[in-house]
């Protein structure tokens, strides 16, 4: 049975939207670095032609850095619920809670050798511990440290930007070979991953996934506990329930532009270094990491404008298929690596970032339909019936 086929209130249509949305925003990011290596995506080859620059141009601008966050968001808004859900009950949350992480790093790490290195279960489940230590905040101390937390993600973005101007200009040997070493990783993973050798791929999707968590912990972990909090004190003062609350208009109209015009600055720097490890290419990525805030924030007004205005098929089968989006989401990326790895169709690296970016847009409307449909008939997804089997063990 479908979970709207009764509907008969607003709040329950916006957090399944917001999932909906950032599942395809997140899907046009990570297809990057699934069809090309993760050292660079599209720059070792995709951005042949003007449309592969254009594409490129504008999911920097619109979406990188700025849907993972609405995903974060409503990790922070899940983990209210679950409070509220084991109060309820009158069972021990924390024990709950714990075993749902479990699942989560399960999933994270089958991900991670399966399908896409790039996962972010694992960095959820080990966020989402933190998380726990602020269960008993109030709404402003949620605030005040999720503000902390995108401050110092800045920081560090600031101080790697430094790094590498400083790296350049005293050290520039050293940065040569740095950047041969990059190449020479490029160029494994052009072999291994266009190859039909399925355990190779796994071998080198955990080494990889080894080495970018060291720093991904810090780059994109601190904003993800972020808005962990933001998610949970949306919930904590109820303004998720209500998307024609006021901070929702001043998101779409004062945040939003800010933005998007923000990002696009960022995205255009960016683009003019000349390799990796420019100091542009780090600068435009720290101008991308300040304002996809604002952005965030914006499409969350968006979302709720959206939520707050009459009631359409589409729109229910849109949310329909937010609520099973640990389905959806393992989903795009079983369909996106069996489309560019060489163990599937063998795409990987033949189409430019116009293609890449268009089959992406593809997968994540597919499977968002399918998660859709399954739940018309359905109570949970099957990978959401598996970790809440799991969550709820002794409450059973």
């Amino acid at each position: 049975m479908s979970p709207y086929n009764n509907f008969n209130a607003e709040r329950y249509l916006m957090p399944d939207l917001v999932r909906a949305v950032a599942l395809i925003g997140i899907a046009l990011v990570n297809v990057s670095v699934i069809s090309y290596p993760l050292a660079g995506g599209y720059i070792h080859g995709g951005l042949h032609t003007t449309l592969d620059s254009m594409a490129f141009f504008l999911v920097m601008g619109l979406c990188t850095m700025k849907f993972y966050p609405l995903f974060s968001f409503m990790f922070g808004v899940g983990f209210a619920y679950q409070m509220k859900f084991a109060d309820r009950a009158g069972v021990s949350f924390g024990w709950q809670y714990l075993r749902r992480i479990i699942g989560l790093a399960v999933f994270g790490f089958l991900n991670i050798a399966l399908l896409f290195q790039g996962d972010v279960l694992m960095m959820y489940a080990m966020l989402g511990s933190l998380l726990f230590f602020f269960r008993n905040s109030s709404t402003q101390t949620l605030l005040k440290w999720g503000i902390s937390f995108y401050i110092l993600q800045i920081f560090i973005f600031l101080i790697f930007t430094t790094g590498l101007y400083l790296g350049q200009k005293f050290t520039p040997d050293d940065m040569n070979a740095e950047l041969a070493s990059i190449s020479e990783t490029v160029i494994r993973s052009h072999t291994v991953y266009a190859s039909e050798h399925f355990t190779d791929s796994v071998i080198l999707r955990l080494q990889e996934w080894s080495e970018i968590i060291q720093i991904g912990i810090f780059m994109d972990g601190l904003g993800a506990m972020a808005f962990f909090l933001f998610g949970f004190a949306a919930v904590k003062s109820d303004i998720i329930a209500d998307p024609q609350a006021l901070i929702w208009r001043r998101f779409r109209i004062v945040f939003l532009p800010i933005g998007i015009i923000g990002s696009f600055v960022g995205a255009y720097i960016q683009s003019l270094g000349d390799n990796l490890l420019s100091p542009l290419n780090m600068l435009g990525m720290t101008l991308i990491a300040i304002f996809a805030l604002f952005s965030s924030a914006g499409y969350l007004g968006l979302i709720a404008k959206w939520t707050s205005g009459p009631i359409t098929n589409f729109k229910v089968f849109m949310a329909r298929g937010g609520t099973t989006t640990l389905t959806a989401y393992l989903l795009q990326g079983l369909f996106l690596s069996l489309i560019f790895n060489g163990y599937g169709l063998g795409y990987f690296a033949k189409f430019g970032a116009f293609e890449c970016t268009l089959i992406a847009l593809f997968v994540s409307l597919m499977t968002l339909s399918l998660a859709s449909l399954w739940r018309k008939y359905f109570k949970l997804g099957p990978f959401e019936r598996v970790l809440k089997k799991l969550t709820y063990l002794s409450a059973r």
